[in-house]
Protein backbone atom coordinates (compact mmCIF):
# COMPACT_ATOMS: atom_id res chain seq x y z
CA UNK A 1 0.00 0.00 0.00
CA UNK A 2 1.20 3.76 -1.02
CA UNK A 3 1.91 6.11 2.29
CA UNK A 4 -0.93 8.06 0.98
CA UNK A 5 -3.08 4.85 1.09
CA UNK A 6 -2.09 3.61 4.21
CA UNK A 7 -2.98 7.69 5.18
CA UNK A 8 -6.41 7.02 3.90
CA UNK A 9 -7.10 3.80 5.74
CA UNK A 10 -5.89 5.19 9.30
CA UNK A 11 -8.41 8.74 8.18
CA UNK A 12 -11.09 6.51 7.34
CA UNK A 13 -10.66 4.14 10.73
CA UNK A 14 -10.55 7.33 12.88
CA UNK A 15 -13.85 8.50 11.25
CA UNK A 16 -15.25 5.15 11.54
CA UNK A 17 -14.25 5.19 15.39
CA UNK A 18 -16.12 8.96 15.88
CA UNK A 19 -19.07 8.04 14.15
CA UNK A 20 -19.96 4.75 16.97
CA UNK A 21 -22.49 7.15 18.57
CA UNK A 22 -24.71 8.15 15.21
CA UNK A 23 -23.92 4.75 13.50
CA UNK A 24 -26.19 3.10 16.70
CA UNK A 25 -28.51 5.79 16.50
CA UNK A 26 -29.35 5.02 12.87
CA UNK A 27 -28.98 0.90 14.08
CA UNK A 28 -31.98 2.02 16.58
CA UNK A 29 -33.65 3.14 13.32
CA UNK A 30 -33.30 0.41 11.27
CA UNK A 31 -34.05 -2.01 13.52
CA UNK A 32 -37.77 -0.27 15.03
CA UNK A 33 -38.54 -0.01 10.94
CA UNK A 34 -38.70 -4.02 10.93
CA UNK A 35 -38.86 -4.98 14.07
CA UNK A 36 -42.08 -5.43 16.32
CA UNK A 37 -42.43 -3.76 18.85
CA UNK A 38 -44.79 -3.69 22.24
CA UNK A 39 -44.72 0.30 22.42
CA UNK A 40 -44.54 2.89 20.45
CA UNK A 41 -41.70 3.30 17.90
CA UNK A 42 -40.44 6.59 18.92
CA UNK A 43 -40.43 5.52 22.59
CA UNK A 44 -38.59 2.91 22.12
CA UNK A 45 -35.63 4.91 20.01
CA UNK A 46 -35.71 6.88 23.33
CA UNK A 47 -34.81 3.90 25.60
CA UNK A 48 -32.65 2.72 22.71
CA UNK A 49 -30.25 6.33 22.42
CA UNK A 50 -30.27 6.28 26.20
CA UNK A 51 -29.06 3.43 26.54
CA UNK A 52 -26.94 3.55 24.26
CA UNK A 53 -25.34 6.87 25.78
CA UNK A 54 -25.10 4.80 28.78
CA UNK A 55 -22.54 2.27 27.06
CA UNK A 56 -20.46 4.79 25.10
CA UNK A 57 -19.92 6.05 28.74
CA UNK A 58 -19.32 3.00 30.61
CA UNK A 59 -17.15 2.16 27.55
CA UNK A 60 -15.11 5.48 27.83
CA UNK A 61 -15.97 6.52 24.37
CA UNK A 62 -17.63 9.89 26.22
CA UNK A 63 -16.56 11.67 29.11
CA UNK A 64 -18.53 13.54 31.69
CA UNK A 65 -17.67 16.19 30.28
CA UNK A 66 -18.76 15.79 26.75
CA UNK A 67 -21.85 13.98 27.84
CA UNK A 68 -22.92 17.29 28.87
CA UNK A 69 -22.50 18.98 25.94
CA UNK A 70 -23.95 16.36 24.13
CA UNK A 71 -27.13 16.85 26.77
CA UNK A 72 -26.65 20.45 25.77
CA UNK A 73 -27.32 19.46 21.74
CA UNK A 74 -30.19 17.28 23.06
CA UNK A 75 -32.12 20.19 24.94
CA UNK A 76 -30.80 22.64 21.71
CA UNK A 77 -32.27 20.60 19.20
CA UNK A 78 -35.60 19.43 20.73
CA UNK A 79 -36.17 23.04 21.05
CA UNK A 80 -35.96 24.08 17.00
CA UNK A 81 -37.83 20.80 16.69
CA UNK A 82 -40.62 21.70 19.10
CA UNK A 83 -40.69 25.13 16.95
CA UNK A 84 -40.28 23.91 13.43
CA UNK A 85 -42.78 21.14 13.68
CA UNK A 86 -45.53 23.77 15.11
CA UNK A 87 -44.88 25.84 12.52
CA UNK A 88 -45.29 22.60 9.69
CA UNK A 89 -41.79 22.44 8.20
CA UNK A 90 -41.55 18.57 9.26
CA UNK A 91 -43.77 16.18 11.00
CA UNK A 92 -43.25 12.56 13.06
CA UNK A 93 -45.14 9.90 11.45
CA UNK A 94 -45.78 8.02 14.12
CA UNK A 95 -47.22 8.10 17.87
CA UNK A 96 -45.51 8.67 20.95
CA UNK A 97 -46.13 8.85 24.65
CA UNK A 98 -42.55 10.69 25.68
CA UNK A 99 -43.30 13.60 23.59
CA UNK A 100 -43.19 17.44 24.26
CA UNK A 101 -45.80 19.12 22.04
CA UNK A 102 -45.91 16.29 20.16
CA UNK A 103 -42.03 16.27 19.19
CA UNK A 104 -41.08 13.01 20.42
CA UNK A 105 -38.33 12.92 22.90
CA UNK A 106 -36.37 10.73 21.03
CA UNK A 107 -35.70 13.52 18.18
CA UNK A 108 -33.36 15.57 20.56
CA UNK A 109 -30.73 12.52 19.96
CA UNK A 110 -30.23 13.06 16.38
CA UNK A 111 -28.71 16.54 17.47
CA UNK A 112 -26.75 14.86 19.98
CA UNK A 113 -25.27 12.21 17.59
CA UNK A 114 -24.11 15.56 15.86
CA UNK A 115 -22.19 16.39 19.03
CA UNK A 116 -21.31 12.97 19.91
CA UNK A 117 -18.94 13.15 16.16
CA UNK A 118 -17.51 16.41 17.12
CA UNK A 119 -16.61 15.77 20.60
CA UNK A 120 -14.63 12.38 19.45
CA UNK A 121 -13.04 14.12 16.07
CA UNK A 122 -11.60 16.57 18.33
CA UNK A 123 -9.73 13.78 20.97
CA UNK A 124 -9.23 11.29 17.99
CA UNK A 125 -7.85 13.80 15.37
CA UNK A 126 -6.52 15.65 18.14
CA UNK A 127 -7.60 18.90 16.78
CA UNK A 128 -6.24 22.09 17.39
CA UNK A 129 -7.47 25.97 15.72
CA UNK A 130 -5.17 28.55 14.89
CA UNK A 131 -6.35 32.42 14.43
CA UNK A 132 -9.88 31.43 16.21
CA UNK A 133 -11.78 33.98 17.68
CA UNK A 134 -14.50 32.53 20.09
CA UNK A 135 -16.40 35.35 20.99
CA UNK A 136 -17.02 36.51 17.57
CA UNK A 137 -17.58 33.08 16.29
CA UNK A 138 -19.65 32.27 19.34
CA UNK A 139 -22.14 35.27 18.45
CA UNK A 140 -22.02 34.50 14.77
CA UNK A 141 -23.13 30.72 15.72
CA UNK A 142 -25.66 32.38 17.93
CA UNK A 143 -27.34 34.82 15.47
CA UNK A 144 -27.21 31.99 13.19
CA UNK A 145 -29.05 29.92 15.56
CA UNK A 146 -31.68 32.50 16.36
CA UNK A 147 -32.39 32.58 12.53
CA UNK A 148 -33.62 29.37 12.78
CA UNK A 149 -36.56 30.75 14.68
CA UNK A 150 -37.31 34.72 13.75
CA UNK A 151 -37.16 34.33 9.68
CA UNK A 152 -40.69 32.74 10.14
CA UNK A 153 -41.70 36.39 11.13
CA UNK A 154 -38.83 38.36 9.92
CA UNK A 155 -36.59 38.65 6.83
CA UNK A 156 -34.33 35.10 6.31
CA UNK A 157 -30.89 36.10 7.41
CA UNK A 158 -29.21 33.09 6.76
CA UNK A 159 -27.01 34.20 3.51
CA UNK A 160 -25.69 37.84 4.70
CA UNK A 161 -24.95 36.21 8.56
CA UNK A 162 -23.37 32.96 6.77
CA UNK A 163 -21.39 35.74 5.09
CA UNK A 164 -19.96 37.19 8.44
CA UNK A 165 -19.73 34.13 9.95
CA UNK A 166 -17.79 33.48 6.66
CA UNK A 167 -15.52 36.63 7.19
CA UNK A 168 -14.96 35.50 11.20
CA UNK A 169 -13.80 32.28 10.34
CA UNK A 170 -12.03 33.12 6.98
CA UNK A 171 -8.49 32.95 8.69
CA UNK A 172 -8.79 30.41 10.99
CA UNK A 173 -7.50 26.60 10.39
CA UNK A 174 -8.29 23.69 12.41
CA UNK A 175 -5.40 20.85 12.67
CA UNK A 176 -5.63 17.52 13.03
CA UNK A 177 -3.32 14.55 13.39
CA UNK A 178 -3.71 11.08 11.02
CA UNK A 179 -1.20 8.80 12.51
CA UNK A 180 2.22 10.74 12.49
CA UNK A 181 1.25 13.40 10.26
CA UNK A 182 -0.56 16.57 11.09
CA UNK A 183 -2.61 18.28 8.26
CA UNK A 184 -4.63 21.24 8.29
CA UNK A 185 -7.33 22.66 6.82
CA UNK A 186 -9.60 26.14 6.62
CA UNK A 187 -12.40 25.67 9.73
CA UNK A 188 -14.93 27.28 7.47
CA UNK A 189 -14.03 24.17 4.52
CA UNK A 190 -14.83 21.26 7.77
CA UNK A 191 -17.87 23.03 7.95
CA UNK A 192 -18.61 22.57 5.03
CA UNK A 193 -17.73 18.81 4.47
CA UNK A 194 -19.70 18.39 7.47
CA UNK A 195 -23.05 19.98 6.07
CA UNK A 196 -22.63 17.98 3.09
CA UNK A 197 -22.02 14.82 5.56
CA UNK A 198 -25.17 15.48 7.72
CA UNK A 199 -27.30 16.55 4.58
CA UNK A 200 -26.54 12.85 3.46
CA UNK A 201 -27.58 11.31 6.84
CA UNK A 202 -31.02 13.24 6.60
CA UNK A 203 -31.68 11.54 3.33
CA UNK A 204 -30.82 8.25 5.10
CA UNK A 205 -32.99 9.26 8.29
CA UNK A 206 -35.89 10.08 6.29
CA UNK A 207 -35.58 6.94 4.59
CA UNK A 208 -35.94 5.37 7.20
CA UNK A 209 -38.94 7.21 8.74
CA UNK A 210 -37.62 9.23 11.32
CA UNK A 211 -39.55 12.48 10.30
CA UNK A 212 -41.21 13.65 7.21
CA UNK A 213 -41.20 16.79 5.46
CA UNK A 214 -44.55 17.85 3.60
CA UNK A 215 -42.85 17.22 0.22
CA UNK A 216 -42.57 13.49 1.83
CA UNK A 217 -46.10 13.06 2.47
CA UNK A 218 -47.41 10.76 -0.44
CA UNK A 219 -43.77 8.93 -0.61
CA UNK A 220 -40.25 9.65 0.19
CA UNK A 221 -38.41 11.93 -1.74
CA UNK A 222 -34.82 13.48 -1.39
CA UNK A 223 -34.60 15.66 0.91
CA UNK A 224 -34.22 19.66 -1.07
CA UNK A 225 -30.19 19.86 -1.71
CA UNK A 226 -31.21 23.88 0.28
CA UNK A 227 -31.08 21.85 3.22
CA UNK A 228 -27.56 20.99 2.95
CA UNK A 229 -26.67 24.98 3.49
CA UNK A 230 -29.18 24.73 6.69
CA UNK A 231 -27.01 21.90 8.41
CA UNK A 232 -23.52 23.56 7.09
CA UNK A 233 -25.28 26.63 9.67
CA UNK A 234 -26.22 24.48 12.35
CA UNK A 235 -22.46 22.43 12.50
CA UNK A 236 -21.52 26.54 13.70
CA UNK A 237 -23.31 26.01 16.55
CA UNK A 238 -22.30 22.33 17.42
CA UNK A 239 -18.74 23.56 16.80
CA UNK A 240 -18.67 26.50 19.42
CA UNK A 241 -20.55 24.43 22.03
CA UNK A 242 -17.15 21.55 21.42
CA UNK A 243 -15.02 24.71 21.29
CA UNK A 244 -16.36 25.93 24.82
CA UNK A 245 -15.70 22.62 26.30
CA UNK A 246 -12.20 22.40 24.66
CA UNK A 247 -11.23 25.55 26.45
CA UNK A 248 -11.86 24.49 29.38
CA UNK A 249 -9.85 21.39 29.08
CA UNK A 250 -6.67 23.29 27.14
CA UNK A 251 -7.15 21.48 24.46
CA UNK A 252 -8.09 24.28 21.91
CA UNK A 253 -5.37 26.29 19.90
CA UNK A 254 -2.80 25.34 18.28
CA UNK A 255 0.77 25.50 19.63
CA UNK A 256 2.83 28.08 17.80
CA UNK A 257 5.39 26.79 15.42
CA UNK A 258 8.85 26.97 15.75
Amino acid sequence: MTPAGGQLGRFTRQQAACCVFPAGVFAGLALTRVAPLPIARYDALLGWCLLLTAVCWAAGLETGRELLVIAAFHALGLGLEVFKVRHGSWTYPGPARLAVAGVPLFSGFMYAAVGSYVCQAWRRFDLRLSAYRPWPTAVAALALYANFFTHHWLPDLRVPLAAVALRVLWPCRVHFTVGAQRYWMPLAGSFALLGASLWVAENAATLLGAWRYPHQAGAWQMVHPEKFGSWTLLVSVSFVLVAGCKAREAGLREPAGP
